[in-house]
């Protein structure tokens, strides 16, 4: 049997390129069918990308920092130690079979075959905090997607396990961490994780930097005759130092589909913002009632705001749609789902729930603890940032107080959420100090007008300040 060159795999939602983080097998590695060989970065997700051949690993295709784009060559896979000629050896029947059978291993949007299509992939693990470093070789040129020409690649072993005091190991979920730190020359082991269990976040290795002149950015060498440091060539995304004060950051990954996405925003979506401030007191109260009489499990702010977000879409339906810009339409989604704005260390993401309006509210505050907890630490599918039809962005959590978000294409709205502060206001003609918050609605004026918008907030507003008629409603 000839080499069987795996090509990156389509791993959905249009993306076209992954970073590759680090490489789980190296030249001379044997592999099994479905065996994960490699982890990468896209811009939605941290994926573990298994390989449909089994074989004698001969070429990997890129290093560790390299992105890669969707249809080149990953790695080659040449046939087990004595399969060409001579005859078949012990057990390489079974390999073709499975082979031919597909091994049944499913990315999002790409299938190595027909088969088990019910089999789900592993939930993501904390990593150790060292990566393997950067090749000191050339990465190969991207071979032809037909008879291939493998070249081989050394890969470099991964660092030894970081220890901190006391013997335990340095956690770091985030990529884009990890590689930070290694680009400003602080080992993570020295850093007290502020995350849960430890884990090292972007904000610790930023308080390290704080306290220190961070160390000049290493010259980047190029991979590709030709290639600039600026070039793609470089190692993702380090930082290139111009001059004595300038820094270039190249736009890649997550932070470019942020920017690719808002800017197709603001072109195509003539939006309109309007607020109102409400009364938040009684909306307070109603959670710290309902969290006094369940306890073991508690109703966030968030959960109670998205379920007023459903009352109101549920009134206004108008706002749960999309414009169809080439069939000329307007498209009005039957069920909700509901994208919540997070940040994370990897930038600013839009985890859905899927079909929010048959959650009651208990589920919903169950789902939104699960989901942003798994966006924060880069564990969702790319399935899961993509689909939504209406967004609740809580930017009070960073202390302001409005805002005028951009909308998130292709959806029509989006209800912002300030922080909830004391604040004087006239209750009964009586001055009194209440809970206070600004909301906001974004809308694509092209579903709707004023009425429809200025309607759906004051139901949002008066379900704040009145949460008996969430019971109300229905």
């Amino acid at each position: 049997m000839s080499d069987q060159v795996f090509l990156l795999p389509d791993l959905g939602e249009g993306l076209s390129e992954a970073e590759i983080v680090q490489w789980r097998v190296a030249v001379g590695d044997t592999v099994t069918v479905d065996q994960s060989v490699v982890e990468v970065e896209t811009a939605k997700a941290v994926v573990d990308v298994p390989c449909p051949y089994a074989g004698r690993v001969v070429a990997l295709h890129g290093a560790a920092g390299e992105t890669r784009p969707v249809g080149q060559p990953l790695i080659t896979i040449a046939p087990a130690d004595g399969a060409a000629g001579g005859g078949e050896p012990a057990g390489h029947a079974t390999y073709r079979e499975e082979e031919r059978a597909g091994s049944g291993n499913v990315l999002i949007g790409y299938g190595t075959g027909h088969g088990a299509a019910g089999r789900r992939r592993r939930r993501p693990r904390l990593s150790v905090a060292p990566e393997p470093a950067p090749s000191a070789e050339p990465a190969p040129e991207p071979a032809p997607a037909t008879a291939p020409a493998p070249v081989l690649v050394s890969t470099p072993a991964p660092d030894p396990a970081a220890a901190v005091p006391g013997g335990a190991v340095a956690l770091v979920i985030s990529p884009i961490v990890r590689r930070l730190a290694r680009e400003h020359g602080i080992d993570p082991a020295t850093l007290r994780g502020t995350g849960p269990g430890g884990v090292v976040r972007r904000a610790d290795v930023e308080a390290a930097l704080a306290g220190t002149a961070p160390p000049p950015a290493p010259a980047p060498v190029p991979d590709h005759p030709g290639a600039t440091p600026s070039g793609p060539a470089t190692a993702g995304r380090t930082a290139v130092p111009v001059g004595e004060e300038d820094l270039v950051v190249p736009l890649t990954g997550v932070r470019k589909v942020i920017a690719d996405k808002l800017s197709r925003s603001r072109r195509e979506i003539p939006e309109v913002t309007i607020w109102v401030d409400a009364d938040a007191t009684a909306l307070v109260e109603t959670r710290r009632a309902i969290n006094a009489a369940t306890p073991d499990a508690p109703v966030s702010l968030l959960a109670l705001l998205a379920r007023v977000c459903l009352s109101g879409l549920r009134r206004f339906p108008q706002l749960n749609a999309r414009v169809d810009t080439e069939g000329q339409r307007i498209v009005q989604s039957r069920g909700v789902h509901l994208g919540i704005a997070a940040q994370t260390d990897r930038g600013l993401v839009v985890p859905v729930l899927r079909d929010a309006h048959l959650l009651t509210t208990r589920e919903l505050a169950v789902a939104l603890a699960e989901t942003t907890a798994a966006a924060r630490a880069g564990a969702l599918p790319p399935a899961r940032l993509t689909g939504g039809t209406f967004t609740l962005n809580n930017y009070g959590v960073f202390g302001v107080d409005g805002s005028t978000p951009i909308i998130n294409h292709p959806e029509a709205a989006l209800l912002g959420v300030g922080r909830i502060v004391d604040k004087p206001w006239v209750v009964d003609g009586q001055l009194a100090v209440r809970k206070v918050t600004q909301l906001s609605l974004t809308f694509d004026h092209r579903v709707c007008d004023g009425g429809v918008a200025g309607g759906f907030l004051r139901h949002v507003a008066d379900c704040v300040e009145q949460p008996a008629l969430l019971i109300a409603n229905g």
